[in-house]
């Protein structure tokens, strides 16, 4: 069965290579590395290529607003080269605020914007020199000085509302999906699967200690911090089950920040959407999800003790559900 895990939310640098190295026991599909505002992606991928030598290494995601495609074929050949042809590009929209107060850039038509990326990059990673004329870019006898190393590099992307979800069936490889219930992921599945199959990976807030309290307490925090911020998930969350608890978290977010807010998430809500407990429990919930539809889980590395000790449990929990 394929397992791979997302490292870095919680982690310095050093960590997130050290734990890409101790995956060399484990040999997952894939490592995945993500980018908000901390550590940039294609510099992370370089390093975890060369501690990881086994599993494909996979972008969680990179934002469309904040490089250019080209610059983005660019770093995907680079570290493809670097990796012998292991890279997974994840590509997403990211969220208004985001782009717009941290990157600076306009938070506008996001659906034609990723179709342009999709086709330009495609083209780049070809090697042919590029004439192209879309809606928002326009590209003129562009060529990449280095050979790719292969003519295509598989594009994944992340989906969370319908829009992008058909597009990302459309024109895409594979999917990334984030904080959907269980009961959502198999009615989607079930009729996205049926126009087009795809890899659909889902990535899942997981928390692994022999103190069940505290794994869950762990998992709620997380999953607290996204509805905080994230209007997108909030949202999506809110008209799939948990308009109630959306709505309660994010108003006590707004008033007294994310101390305390973690309270206001339900069990039932971590239970629909993470992994959490003992690591028999959490073995228990990872096959509900596999049970789901979906190809390759992505467990999101959340340390609930020291970063070691913790990552040396979710490996060893998981151990057997790795191919």
């Amino acid at each position: 069965m394929r397992l791979s895990y997302s490292l870095g939310s919680l982690l310095t640098v050093e960590q997130v290579l050290a734990c890409s190295k101790k995956l060399n026991e484990f040999k997952p599909d894939t490592v995945w590395i993500p980018e908000t505002w901390g550590m940039e992606n294609f510099s992370m991928l370089s390093l975890v290529s060369r501690e990881n030598k086994f599993s494909k290494i996979g972008s969680s995601i990179i934002n469309i607003y904040s490089r250019s495609p080209s610059l983005i074929a660019m770093g995907a050949v680079t570290v493809d080269t670097i990796s012998n042809k292991r890279l997974i590009l994840g590509l997403g929209t990211s969220s208004q605020p985001l782009v717009e107060d941290f990157h600076g850039d306009k938070f506008e038509r996001p659906l034609k914007r990723m179709k342009e990326y999709v086709e330009i990059i495609r083209l780049i990673l070809s090697g042919k020199t590029i004439n192209y004329s879309g809606e928002i870019f326009s590209l003129k006898n562009f060529s990449l000085l280095i050979k790719p190393p292969r003519d295509a590099i598989p594009i994944y992307l992340a989906a969370v509302n319908q829009k992008m979800v058909e597009l990302t069936w459309k024109i895409a490889d594979g999917v990334i999906f984030y904080l959907r219930p269980k009961s959502e992921i198999k009615t989607t599945l079930a009729k996205m699967q049926n126009q087009k199959k795809i890899d659909v990976s889902l990535q899942i807030i997981t928390c692994v200690n022999d103190d069940s309290e505290k794994a869950m307490i762990r998992a709620k925090k997380t999953l607290a911090f996204y509805v905080s911020v994230g209007k997108i998930y909030r949202e999506f969350l809110a008209s799939n089950g948990f308009e109630n608890e959306t709505k309660n978290i994010f108003e006590e977010y707004e008033k007294n920040g994310l101390q305390n807010n973690h309270e206001l998430v339900s069990e039932a809500m971590v239970n629909e959407l993470c992994i959490a407990g003992t690591p028999g429990e959490c073995k228990t919930q990872l096959r509900q999800f596999r049970e789901t539809g979906i190809d390759l889980p992505i467990i999101q590395f959340n340390p609930t003790d020291n970063v070691e000790d913790s990552f040396n449990l979710v490996t060893t929990t998981f151990s057997e559900e790795s191919d």
